[in-house]
């Protein structure tokens, strides 16, 4: 039985819980994104969701995996990140820790002691395996003293599994084109176990997120379904937009219309200078993180808008002002 898709109308709020120390929040999901994740989950693609930070490219896996009833494991990448880090990773210092401790013990059983700094004994799973194969991957888990990926209450394995690859342009050029050799291939071996292998009647979602740093391999691309999420360019369609997204996230009786609509003109106005310096510029992270500054000091209107007008530069304006007079 294929594993259910997006059922969503454009607008729809998708709530998202606290988990895994991630904070409680809302996604507000947009149409091309419901249309987007459903081809993914049909076609077995990885979705490629790019865009300038702050357009909640990240926040849509978590939301897609909460919709779907998925598991989601998120991974950040970084310029020291491989491909053999979305597979599984080495806690080198733990076996360095073991290896002491029996050298120190010269008496031991020597055969017991090459078993308890054998590698697999230090292997934790990585992203996809958790994806691919979560029982195996909850096994190795408990052998190698690793925390078991988040999961919803009451979830089972058969639910399946969203995986979110953050920011792979990041990472060196190896690191997209092995990790489509990985979903191509559906297995990937790791040292001392058996292959890791997709049930593919629990295919994983992928998305994987780009923020633009580094050209991504042509190759990547063509492997991947392709998302554009982007805030609208006309002032009035934007602010429309970001007072839409904040009216999701804060109630009325905590800030009205009015606070929204004024903190989204700042945006936009701030939005406006900084491209015109080519520059990245604020977008609905910081719409929201402003919003939760004056949201959390001040109740009434009145107070809320002269302490919006007074902080607003410390979420708005990240560049110096010899690059945005």
């Amino acid at each position: 039985m294929p594993l259910p898709l997006l059922d969503l109308q454009a607008g729809s709020l998708v709530p998202l819980p606290a988990r895994g120390g991630m904070a409680e929040s809302v996604h507000v999901i947009d149409a091309d994104s419901i249309d987007a994740i459903n081809a993914a989950l049909v076609t077995g693609r990885p979705l490629l969701v790019r865009g300038e930070p702050g357009t909640g490219k990240s926040q849509l896996a978590r939301a897609a995996a909460e919709a779907l009833g998925r598991a989601f494991v998120p991974h950040a990448v970084d310029s020291r990140t491989e491909t053999r880090d979305l597979l599984w990773s080495v806690d080198a210092v733990a076996r360095l820790a073991e290896a002491q401790v029996l050298g120190a013990l010269r008496d031991g059983d020597h055969a017991e002691a090459k078993r308890r700094i054998a590698l697999i004994e230090f292997v934790q799973p990585g992203p996809l395996w958790w994806a691919f194969d979560w029982p195996s991957a909850l096994a190795q888990a408990k052998r190698s003293g690793a925390s078991e990926a988040a999961t919803p209450e009451g979830w089972q394995p058969e639910r399946g599994v969203v995986v979110l690859v953050d920011e792979i342009d990041k990472a060196d050029p190896a690191v997209p084109n092995g990790l489509l050799d990985a979903l191509g291939h559906g297995r990937f071996d790791v040292p001392g176990a058996n292959p890791v292998v997709m049930d593919r009647a629990r295919r994983p979602l992928v998305v994987i997120t780009t923020n633009e740093e580094r050209a991504l391999p042509d190759a990547f691309l063509r492997r991947c379904l392709v998302l554009h999420l982007a805030l609208p360019t006309e002032a009035d369609k934007l602010i429309a937009e970001l007072v839409v997204r904040g009216r999701a996230h804060f109630k009325a009786a905590k800030c009205s219309d009015v606070v929204l609509t004024q903190a989204a003109r700042l945006l936009a106005a701030d939005r406006q200078k900084i491209r015109e310096r080519d520059l990245a510029p604020p977008g609905l992270a910081e719409y929201i993180d402003l919003l939760h500054a004056v949201t959390e000091q001040r109740t009434s209107q009145k107070d809320q808008l002269a302490l919006l007008v007074r902080i607003a530069k410390f979420a708005l304006q990240k560049h110096p002002p010899e690059l945005v007079p």
